[in-house]
């Protein structure tokens, strides 16, 4: 979910090639719930082994990181801690979303309607410690790092692209942007065709980049202004206010200067306002300064994905082969600040 504040940004189409050699930080959940919704089988189930465990995720970082590796695009993965406890309105609504959705399954699988059967199965997934340590595992296994953020991985990643640790974010939220990252990456990982929710139509997906730093030019606000903005349209800690969507956040914080002023003249509240501003400039961070990367163990990745999920040992050799010809076709210099 996060803020919408798509209709105020500059944006530009991008490619993973013209992204060559940089570090970048990818929030973990955020990309493992678009695994688990959009690689499935015929059937619209995920993906599972021969035990019946299910595999989307170790699919989707697997061949997503390698491609990534391939273009000398080094991946830090941030993976969510406790929730904010500010966030728990928004949890609980998503999870009414969902209790709605698996009674609508319930009567489509009663009903043998396929189609529908297939749209709802991808929108309802779950994140479970196994998926995290299953994840985690594989990528030691890639000898890609990760991180365990206190709170909001969203915020640990952003953190680390606010402080140059990573170039960018790769990241489907804006919210990234209110936490401070100088760059954000779009769809990075979701390029080509995807299939229209209920509907048998696709639509191209194109990698995008956000620069912090351009939109808040180009719209003429601080940094401050512009989680302001955000608040007053909702964010995960905050409803926001009714009627006031980007375009009119940004007008009215042009001509009022703070959210304290618009609230005031609208005669509304925010609960919480000072503890989400906070939150959106300091929130709670693992230190980690040192990003270090290995070679991907290939006994090892074979033995967890092919002997234990049933992965094909040619595809995933085939794909090593590539990755690790990858490194040794890199730059020297910047494999050295990478190992």
């Amino acid at each position: 979910m996060g803020v919408d504040i798509s209709g105020i940004l500059v944006k530009h189409e991008t490619t993973i090639k013209e992204n060559t050699g940089i570090m970048v930080s990818i929030d973990a959940f955020n990309i493992i719930y678009q695994f688990l919704s959009s690689i499935r089988g015929e059937n619209g189930d995920p993906l599972k082994d021969s035990s019946g465990n299910i595999t989307s995720h170790l699919s989707g970082i697997f061949y997503r990181t390698a491609t990534l590796l391939q273009n000398n695009i080094k991946p830090v993965y941030s993976f969510d801690g406790k929730p904010y406890h500010l966030k728990n309105e928004t949890l609980k609504e998503r999870k009414a979303i969902k209790d709605k959705n698996i009674a609508e399954l319930n009567m489509a699988i009663k009903n043998n309607d396929t189609e529908k059967i297939k749209t709802l199965s991808s929108r309802i997934n779950y994140i479970t410690e196994d998926i995290v340590s299953e994840s985690k595992k594989l990528l030691d296994l890639m000898g890609v790092p990760w991180v365990q953020a206190p709170t909001e991985g969203e915020a640990q990643a952003s953190y680390m692209s606010k402080t140059g640790i990573v170039d960018s974010v790769v990241s489907q939220d804006y919210d990234c942007l209110l936490f401070g990252a100088k760059r954000v990456l779009r769809n990075f990982t979701l390029y080509g065709r995807r299939r229209i929710s209920g509907t048998g139509k696709f639509i191209n997906i194109t990698p995008e980049i956000i620069d912090l730093q351009e939109n808040l030019e180009n719209t003429g606000i601080t940094q401050n202004q512009l989680i302001d903005i955000g608040i007053l349209v909702g964010t995960d800690f905050n409803p926001g206010i009714r009627g006031i969507g980007a375009k009119t956040g940004l007008s009215l914080i042009k001509k009022y200067g703070t959210i304290e002023e618009v609230l005031k003249i609208k005669g509304k509240e925010v609960e919480n306002l000072d503890e989400i501003r906070e939150f959106f400039l300091n929130p709670p961070v693992a230190e980690c300064s040192e990003i270090k990367f290995r070679l991907p163990d290939r006994n090892g990745i074979i033995d967890y994905l092919c002997n234990e999920h049933s992965f094909s040992q040619n595809r995933i050799n085939q794909i090593l082969d590539q990755v690790e010809k990858g490194y040794s076709g890199a730059n020297q210099s910047n494999l050295d600040k990478y190992f």
